[in-house]
């Protein structure tokens, strides 16, 4: 497989089926609409080529996980030993995004892209090295790196399909990663790190002008393109950044949904949208990240996340719950009684502007 390869499997959603969706939502026992986002939903899943029927979908949610060398800037308040801990808690099934998974019924699936330990017994590695580099000092790894590591990524989507699994979300762990993700989003939506960098995970707000100053400088001194995504991914993201966007474009040449999470995998999902625009079609935001920088990548990628729970915990943990809005939005397609053959006759009206990254351009 090469990138190029990749993007041209990309296909855009099948306009023929997305309507027929529509037709058979509006045959339901419902007053036109009613069910809003959930139909449109639908609809979407409807028109995705690797999705044969909304019935049985099998879910998984991939969480790549990996550490970074900007965590010695002090950008992070949690021992960077956390995400080494917190991969193992995954393992166990004890971490918010399994707990979270299991009650709709997703499977989690954590990858070691780059953790600063030691192989983990029984977890799957795509692992090249134990951490990225200093982005404050230098790179977070060579360009032919990155590339290697998306594309192993979308590999990995091509053997999870394979095995079965029919929608995808995605995850991350990694202390001190939303300092990478918001110098990637400052760098591909073109705004002052001082709209993008928030405080992470617990930090002090008085410490929150000197990650922006980190952020800044990661900036400057590694001078990514913002034309080139990976480019940018490369020199100022991580490991399980440059992983995400490439189970988003490895979903999306499979022609099955992404489950996003939050401010992590918004970062990567601009990078995976910018090198292939149609990946966009695929994506479902799952919900609208406390993350400072989220509104930003949302609005450049013009997607409008499902849930508004002020979560900030990442794992997959947001994907995890909006997991059961594809059951919700699955069972009503499949199960619904239709006007026809329950004795309601209801006038024909304009069907309404339903709001779903596919329907609207």
């Amino acid at each position: 497989m090469t990138l190029q390869s990749l993007i041209d499997a990309i296909q855009p959603l099948d306009r023929g089926k997305m309507e027929q969706a529509a037709q058979h939502i509006d045959s339901l026992v419902k007053p036109l609409g009613s069910l809003g986002r959930l139909e449109a939903l639908a609809i979407q899943l409807s028109g995705m080529p690797g999705i044969t029927g909304l019935q049985n979908l099998q879910k998984e949610i991939i969480v790549m996980c990996a550490d970074h060398g900007v965590y010695d800037e002090g950008v992070a308040i949690s021992p960077k030993n956390v995400t080494a801990i917190q991969a193992h808690n995954m393992l166990k099934g004890l971490t918010g995004v399994c707990v979270l998974a299991k009650n709709s019924g997703t499977h989690v699936l954590p990858v070691d892209i780059g953790i600063d330990c030691v192989p983990i017994e029984h977890m799957l590695s795509l692992k090249i090295a134990r951490g990225c580099g200093n982005i404050a000092k230098e790179a977070a790894m060579d360009y032919e790196h990155a590339e290697l590591l998306l594309l192993a990524s979308a590999q990995l989507v091509q053997q999870r399909i394979a095995a079965g699994i029919t929608v995808l979300g995605i995850g991350e762990l990694g202390i001190a990663n939303t300092t990478a993700a918001a110098a990637v989003i400052s760098v591909l939506t073109g705004n002052d790190p001082c709209d993008v960098v928030g405080l992470g995970a617990n930090l002090p707000p008085e410490r929150l002008a000197h990650k922006q100053s980190i952020v800044r400088q990661a900036i400057a001194i590694n001078q990514p393109d913002n034309k080139d995504a990976i480019d940018v991914l490369a020199k100022v993201g991580g490991f399980e950044l440059v992983g995400m966007a490439g189970v988003i474009l490895g979903a999306a040449a499979s022609g099955v949904p992404i489950v996003l999470d939050g401010f992590l995998s918004y970062a990567s999902a601009l990078a995976a949208c910018q090198l292939s625009p149609m990946a966009r079609d695929y994506c479902i935001p799952s919900h609208m990240s406390a993350e400072k920088g989220t509104a930003l990548a949302l609005q450049h990628l013009n997607l409008q996340p499902y849930l508004h729970l002020d979560l900030r915990l990442g794992e997959g943990s947001g994907a995890a719950i909006a997991m059961s809005l594809i059951d919700a939005a699955s069972a009503m397609y499949c199960h619904m009684g239709k006007l026809a053959s329950s004795g309601i006759s209801l006038p024909m009206l304009e069907r309404p502007h339903v709001i779903a990254p596919s329907l609207n351009r």
